[in-house]
């Protein structure tokens, strides 16, 4: 198959584990710990790159929805330009906030 589909994960430890014995087929003598070090940290690679786009989504979600909660609700009676700017500033800065702010 072709497209997104062929490079989209189902079940990312799998894989992990099947492009780490695809990388170590060629050697018949591959170490153990080499290949349990290789999948740890193709294992954390992966983890990471998650919990990125899950950084993201999380951040644009709460962006869109304090845009649309400041515009229509909070800051409705205010001109369309100081609507508009003071929702998105406002959005912005909680987002930048939450983002930055400690554990």
């Amino acid at each position: 198959s072709s497209g997104i589909n062929a490079e989209w994960p189902l079940r990312p430890g799998v894989e992990v584990l099947q492009q780490v014995a695809d990388a170590t087929s060629d050697k018949k003598k591959a170490v153990k710990k080499e290949k349990d070090d290789r999948v740890l940290f193709k294992k954390t690679e992966v983890a990471d790159l998650e919990a990125t786009h899950f950084s993201i989504f999380y951040n644009n979600a709460l962006f869109l929805f304090l845009t649309i909660i400041l515009s229509f609700y909070i800051l409705k009676n205010f001109t369309p330009g100081a609507n508009y700017l003071g929702s998105s500033v406002t959005s912005a800065c909680v987002v930048a906030f939450m983002s930055t702010g400690a554990n």
